[in-house]
């Protein structure tokens, strides 16, 4: 198992972002573990985020497309040699 120090950090937060972080702590979660929890599910949105960005940039290119579709054969192949 992964050891990793906590870090501490302070906050002030606005009536919007209050009213959030109570609407969050409902379900009987901490103040930091609801915190915690926005933080990571907003990092994992944004990446979902920068992945559709750059499927659609992809997608949009008919070289990256060719590219990808070779990548593609070549993984098949690879799979249908084992």
């Amino acid at each position: 198992m992964l050891a990793v120090a906590e870090r501490a950090i302070s906050l002030r937060l606005d009536e919007e972002a209050a009213r959030a972080l109570e609407l969050l702590m409902r379900d009987g979660k901490s103040r930091s573990e609801a915190i915690r929890e926005a933080v990571v599910d907003t990092a994992r949105r944004r990446l979902y985020e920068i992945a559709a960005v750059d499927a659609a940039r992809v997608s949009a290119d008919e070289d990256d497309r060719r590219e990808v579709a070779e990548i593609q054969a070549l993984m098949e192949e690879l799979s249908e040699e084992r």
